[in-house]
């Protein structure tokens, strides 16, 4: 995949320890002045707050006046044993659980004090995004998900209340039909938005960008209304 974000001007981000729970988490926090909101990122089986795409959208929506949390769902010794078991990826109880310690973790800083929230999710990332909106409903004001299984968040599909984006290829049709299913199984304002040509890392030209487009319309939409903003 070539990036592209070289010429999208993102805020500066700076490492953060993020408490969740009982542990820590490497992150990266990029806050623009007079910044619209806060967008927390969920990345996919395998990756880490260093996922070239992710960094991309996230570049992306600083342009456009949000703050982004890149952060890692799994410990240093975690992504080891991770790397030749694949045991913690799919584990998404315990992604999820990292995630709604890390909004937590957020609503504790007093720098990010009355920022609405959003969260981010690709892939495996996306189920856990759509458990921490169900378990925070007063915190987490939008979801956005990009390849997302959010067929992966079970039963919790069906309380969540933000509003909620799923971003799906065109070309990869099995996690298009799992997303119509969870969007079938949801209550929420929710819409799928197909890429046209685009298979599931969104490696095609222009893609990755439809991708960045669509999340910063639906946070700067949902996140602006949720403290007031005009848009």
């Amino acid at each position: 995949m070539t990036d592209g974000g070289e010429a999208i001007a993102g805020a500066s981000g700076r490492p953060v320890r993020v408490q969740a729970g009982a542990v820590e988490l490497e992150g990266e926090l990029a806050v623009p002045p007079g910044a619209r909101g806060l967008v927390v990122f969920a990345h996919g089986s395998g990756s880490s707050r260093h996922s070239p795409r992710n960094r991309f959208v996230a570049r992306h929506l600083q342009a456009v006046g949000l703050g982004t949390l890149l952060f890692d769902l799994l410990t240093p010794a975690e992504e080891r044993v991770d790397l030749v078991t694949r045991e913690f990826r799919f584990d998404i109880p315990l992604l999820a659980r990292r995630l709604v310690g890390a909004v937590a973790w957020v609503g504790d800083q007093p720098e990010l004090q009355g920022l609405a929230l959003g969260c981010f999710g690709a892939s495996t990332g996306a189920a856990a995004a759509l458990i921490a909106a169900a378990a925070a409903p007063d915190r987490v004001a939008a979801v956005v998900s990009r390849g997302g299984r959010v067929d992966l968040a079970g039963e919790a599909l069906e309380r969540v209340e933000a509003p909620t984006l799923m971003i799906v290829g065109e070309r990869d049709t099995i996690v298009l039909d799992l997303n119509r299913q969870a969007y079938a199984r949801m209550h929420c304002e929710r819409e799928i938005a197909i890429v046209p040509g685009a298979s599931h890392l969104f490696e095609e030209p222009g893609a990755l960008e439809q991708v960045a487009d669509l999340a910063a319309a639906w946070f700067l939409r949902h996140l602006g209304a949720a403290t007031g903003t005009a848009m």
